[in-house]
């Protein structure tokens, strides 16, 4: 192992600013979802989804479950997912009593491929739900257009996409739902938790209802639901967070500019047209031996990586399903994301390109 000071592939932020936070809400004795969510959903709203309405969760997954059956999903529905994902896009669509059908990727966004979105509808389909993965935007012209072709839903996976856009749209409105999620490794953080955002007032009161118990008001429970709130100690470190947001996605796309220009031997993530990419993850190709270069990246020259995802999800125990996604395959098998997070210094970037480089020389 090299005597280098180790770069974590991820870095989440933490300062005396939301300390403070959580001590004020502590001192409140408001811990429970108050004050601080409801400032914190109207804060994101306006910041990132152009004043939708935003309701606030205790996880990206409790988000993308309550968006599902909010939306009148269930058993007899299927919904359309890649497959290049974390596990939990799927399981959702599992937990909400509907079936989750595997489509391919494109190459260059890693997001569904419309064309093999296309070839997944049957007769029960109900829904499309593309991922923004890495922070880059799927292709919502095409997936929308499909859907409106068919009369599906489009629900967004937008977790990893805080403040991406295209076509000078945010990511997050255009669907019926989507939601972001604000686990510590994201973008920005509320330590745990995620948003839910609504394209209607009713989408957004239901799910409302279903984090809730199912109560609008205290003791008076309309529908069967979930303890699923978001606390104000979490909202108090999100509000900080969000502050930031601007400068640290500026700062990521500043260090991905970087590698774009001096990064040799690997594929370098491409950038659709039209397409604002907040790098949550730097996500190169490596063709050959992925995982050895990987290794030698973390034991010859301290740099962490992370492999974003090494088994596509239809091929996880849970689902086990011998499908043929060749776009997917490719991809578990070649993608490696470097660290890109805002708290890397010029020396830090510095290494990585030459480490990259001096390997990729090497294999070559």
């Amino acid at each position: 192992m090299t005597d280098l000071d180790f770069i974590p592939a991820a870095r989440p932020l933490i300062g005396d600013d939301e300390r403070a936070a959580v001590d004020a809400v502590l001192r409140s004795g408001m811990l429970a979802q108050g004050p601080e969510v409801s400032a914190f959903e109207r804060e994101f709203s306006e910041a990132l989804v152009g004043g939708l309405p935003t309701a606030a969760v205790n996880s990206g997954t409790s988000g993308l479950l309550l968006g599902l059956l909010a939306a009148g999903i269930g058993p007899g529905d299927e919904v359309i997912v890649p497959s290049f994902t974390f596990a939990a896009t799927a399981n959702a669509v599992v937990l909400a009593g509907a079936t989750p059908v595997f489509a391919d990727i494109e190459r260059d966004s890693f997001g569904l491929d419309p064309e093999a979105a296309a070839r997944a509808i049957g007769p029960n389909t109900a829904a499309i739900m593309p991922v923004h993965l890495y922070g880059h935007p799927a292709d919502m012209r095409g997936l929308t257009a499909l859907a409106q072709e068919h009369g599906l839903a489009v629900f967004e996976d937008a977790a990893q996409a805080h403040a991406a856009e295209l076509d000078g749209r945010p990511v997050g409105t255009f669907g019926e739902w989507a939601m972001f999620s604000l686990y510590p490794t994201k973008n920005m953080t509320s330590g745990e938790g995620g948003m839910v955002v609504s394209a209607a007032e009713s989408t957004d009161e239901r799910v409302r209802l279903l984090r809730n118990q199912g109560m609008a008001r205290p003791y008076e429970n309309e529908i069967a639901g979930f303890n699923a709130r978001m606390t104000d100690l979490h909202a108090a470190i999100g509000r900080v967070q969000l502050r930031k947001l601007a400068g640290w996605t500026q700062q990521r796309r500043s260090n991905a500019a970087r590698f774009d220009a001096e990064l040799e031997g690997v594929v370098t993530p491409p950038v659709a047209p039209g397409a604002k990419h907040v790098y949550h993850q730097y996500t190169i190709r490596v063709a050959e031996d992925r995982d050895g270069f990987a290794r030698a990246l973390r034991e010859e020259h301290g740099i962490g990586t992370g492999v974003y995802y090494p088994t596509p999800v239809h091929r996880l125990p849970v689902f086990g399903l011998p499908l043929d996604l060749p776009e997917t395959e490719r991809a578990a098998r070649e993608a490696l994301s470097l660290p890109v997070h805002p708290s890397l210094t010029e020396q830090d970037l510095d290494r990585i390109v030459s480490a990259v480089n001096l390997l990729a020389k090497a294999g070559s």
